[in-house]
């Protein structure tokens, strides 16, 4: 994958005391770094330095993103280096920093940064990119003093690697609106004497404890007539009341069933399942309709609004599947109609799952936007050890938020903190073979992974990354709020993978809900 090593070995033999700083100036300088060829310590327009005299840890080498060279850091012992530029002479105001970058992995920290820029310094970590591809990354900034550093940063061991290239820096703001929790089940867990803690052991209220944290959004998922009475819009309504008291807006998935909705199950609620396609969508409609109506009288008016959940193959089969595209944009628009209805200020979101898999979302939202179906937002769900790399995310919501004109949110992610069960039940990840290459199954790792989401998703081009929504990062393991709402003895295989650890404190994870 590439020839850092001998390169590498190059580069030992070159100066390792800090360099002098480059002559500032209000534009990057070699920016590609192209000027210099192989082996060059110190890039022209760059500065290196190293408290350790560790500078010929940073270098370039061939094998640049586009052109012909990249910056690299690396050793065969460990070190600490930062390559970064000076800018002076800025107009005061908020720029960005954008650079793409790959990285083995497995340092204390590597990262980008802004700072010397007359407010807090900003940072993005780099993700772990074992497969080798390109990741773009942003990072931005108030400048109030006219001046800047852009600075890239390795703390890491023997043989860790980084590739930073095609840097830019120019005017404009990046961001996360939405930084949202999937709390659906955290009625349920309650009613069953599930408690929470801060990361400090206080016990609390777990929407509270969450909205310290970063969270500015709930979601809750809306079922029609479940076994278990949990998710109903009477369930729902009393929820929403707790989101809005703590000042965060509300995301409603309308599954359009009694039970879980995905792309390999779309049942029918039980009191439609004799229904015609035209009795399908009246009652589409008017089970939309009244739940988000009911939402609004109580004061509780819904920021958004998913028609639909992960249907990659429709909803509401067969009469809804992707078999018949005219019959489930019918039922779309039936939804769409209802919630602008209630509130035209509601936003429309459609949502899939396999969020790296663009063909799936070319071909489905093509055939979306052919039958006049009208949406305000595209939301995916992404685990990464089912849809592949972060690398396939970006991809896709580039290309998607682009080609639709739309914004792009993440409603669904999550990952594991540790392996084993704490009910006895089987989880949904288990096993090291199952995990994301560079993120282990730790606090940290959990913490890595919804960082690296949220970094991704902000460096969507011309603002249209929206955010992240965790997915049930309050649902640990209490009995009787299991998996199967029509059997109280069911298990929880998911408790591995909240935000809440297996002594009901709050996770490090967590933090990373304050994104700015």
């Amino acid at each position: 994958m590439r020839a850092v090593v001998a390169s590498a070995v190059a580069a030992l033999f070159l100066t390792a005391l800090p360099s002098a700083p480059a002559e500032a100036a209000a534009t990057l300088t070699n920016a590609g770094f192209e000027s210099g060829g192989t082996g060059t310590a110190t890039p022209a327009g760059w500065s290196t330095y190293s408290a350790g005299g560790q500078n010929a840890a940073s270098f370039t080498e061939s094998g640049g993103r586009v052109g012909g060279h990249r910056l690299t850091h690396w050793s065969s012992s460990a070190y600490k280096v930062e390559t970064y530029q000076h800018l002076t002479g800025l107009t005061n105001g908020t720029y960005t920093l954008q650079a793409w970058v790959r990285s083995s992995g497995g340092q204390n920290s590597a990262y980008l940064a802004l700072r010397n820029c007359g407010s807090a310094e900003q940072r993005t970590d780099l993700p772990p990119t074992p497969n080798g591809t390109w990741i773009r990354l942003v990072t931005s900034i108030a400048v109030t003093g006219g001046q800047c550093t852009v600075s890239i940063n390795s703390d890491a061991r023997a043989g860790n690697w980084i590739n930073v290239d095609d840097v830019t820096f120019g005017s404009g703001a990046t961001g996360l609106p939405v930084r949202g929790v999937d709390v659906s089940s955290l009625k349920k867990s309650q009613d069953l004497g599930g408690t929470y803690r801060t990361a400090a052991g206080v016990t609390g209220d777990p929407l509270a404890i969450l909205k310290s944290a970063g969270a500015n959004y709930g979601r809750l998922k809306v079922w029609v007539n479940p076994a278990d009475d949990y998710n109903d819009k009477a369930r729902v309504l009393a929820s929403a009341q707790r989101i809005k008291a703590q000042g965060m807006k509300l995301l409603v998935d309308f599954h359009y069933s009694d039970t879980w909705a995905d792309p390999g199950a779309q049942t029918k609620p039980a009191a439609w399942a004799g229904h015609s396609y035209g009795q399908l969508t009246t009652d589409v409609y008017n089970h939309t309709y009244d739940v988000l109506n009911a939402l609004k009288a109580q004061g509780t008016t819904a920021d958004m609004v998913q028609i639909g959940n992960e249907i990659n193959t429709g909803m509401l089969w067969p009469e809804g599947s992707t078999d018949n595209w005219s019959q489930l944009a019918g039922l779309l628009k039936s939804g769409a109609s209802a919630a602008k209805a209630v509130s035209s200020s509601t936003q429309v979101a459609l949502h899939l799952a396999h969020g790296g898999d663009n063909g799936l979302y070319r071909r489905w939202f093509d055939n979306a936007t052919a039958q006049g179906v009208s949406f305000d937002v595209i939301a995916l769900s992404f685990y990464g050890y089912w849809h592949g790399p972060l690398s396939g995310l970006q991809a896709n919501l580039d290309d998607i938020s682009a080609r639709y004109g739309k914004k792009v949110l993440v409603a669904e992610t999550a990952y594991a903190f540790r392996l084993d069960s704490e009910d006895g039940h089987e989880n949904i990840i288990d096993t090291p073979a199952e995990l994301v290459s560079g993120y282990p199954a730790t606090p940290a790792g959990q913490a890595a992974w919804l960082r690296d989401v949220m970094n991704v998703v902000e460096a969507v081009p011309n603002g249209r990354g929206l955010g992240v929504v965790y997915w049930e990062p309050t649902w640990t393991a209490v009995a009787g709020n299991g998996w199967d709402p029509a059997d109280p003895s069911s298990g929880n295989g998911w408790e591995n993978q909240a935000l809440f650890d297996y002594d009901s404190r709050l996770l490090p994870a967590a933090g990373w809900l304050g994104h700015r």
